[in-house]
């Protein structure tokens, strides 16, 4: 597959294939048609035989070319392949467009300091478990990380401490950089306001911008009300200390912050057969300071 993208990404080459396609032809009558001399004509015709898309035959004093359709349709359904997954339905490529959408409105609203002071989001998850595990989920360093970012990140570093005053830090990668070379995907930093176990959590973060200025500020607001089934988390997220360079993050809350409570929700839905409540963790590459 290699050798046949090589030989079809020169144009003379492809504009060669293009006639074989029509019929077999000799060397210089290809040279004729595509305007070229004939010796070259002759290495651009070895290098698609060489790559089995096409083959050629001497009959008489001439030695003829014809194109071979099974490459070309063996790289037509791998090409097809690969335009289906990027195309799935609800997939990563769809998120990503509709963030494209996000960013460039906001990056047109954002004209001033201040413009996206007093937008507001809110979620609505119904969980598995008490609330007195969904607490935990809330509120562990270790739990936290399961969940709390987007489905392309992972947390590498992150501080909650659960009481008024309580410092947070978040600190998230590509989930797919696993050795941590690669620059950071971003950083928080915020503190706890109110806290109620199992029942209201409050806090303020703040993603950071690239020279460690404050981004935004979200007012993060999370009651937790026992139902029949689990417990239903309502979620109301609010900005103020918006800046002109905050838009690329506001672009993304509504998606990213969507995409981390459904994670939560497949956890705790996973978890749910553990009747004593526990729960297993992962550190990755987290900690907590108590």
């Amino acid at each position: 597959m290699d050798a046949l993208l090589i030989a079809l990404a020169d144009p003379a080459r492809w504009r060669l294939v293009s006639l074989l396609a029509e019929r077999p032809r000799s060397v210089g009558v290809l040279a004729q048609l595509a305007e070229a001399r004939q010796p070259q004509t002759t290495k651009h015709l070895q290098t698609l035989e060489r790559a089995g898309v096409v083959t050629s035959e001497r009959i008489g004093q001439r030695r003829v070319y014809a194109l071979r359709p099974a490459p070309l349709r063996d790289l037509a359904v791998a090409l097809s392949r690969l335009a289906d997954t990027a195309d799935q339905v609800g997939g990563p490529r769809a998120t990503y467009d509709r963030y494209g959408l996000s960013l460039h409105a906001e990056r047109l609203a954002a004209e001033e300091s201040g413009w996206a002071d007093g937008r507001s989001f809110g979620f609505l998850r119904s969980l598995a478990g008490s609330p007195e595990l969904v607490w935990r989920h809330l509120t562990e360093a270790s739990l936290l990380a399961r969940w709390w970012t987007s489905d392309d990140l992972r947390v590498s570093e992150l501080v909650f401490e659960a009481r008024p005053g309580g410092r947070i830090v978040q600190e998230y990668r590509d989930a797919e950089d696993a050795d941590g070379s690669d620059l950071a995907a971003g950083r928080a930093e915020g503190i706890v306001d109110d806290v109620h176990p199992g029942e209201r959590l409050t806090y303020r973060l703040s993603p950071l911008l690239p020279d460690g200025g404050l981004a935004f500020t979200a007012h993060v607001d999370l009651g937790l009300r026992p139902t029949g089934t689990g417990t239903d988390l309502d979620v109301h997220y609010r900005i103020t200390d918006s800046t002109v360079d905050s838009a690329d993050f506001i672009a993304g809350v509504e998606i990213g912050f969507g995409q981390s409570l459904d994670k939560l929700a497949a956890i705790l839905a996973a978890d749910s057969h553990d009747t004593d409540g526990t729960v297993g963790t992962d550190d990755n590459d987290t900690r907590s300071t108590k």
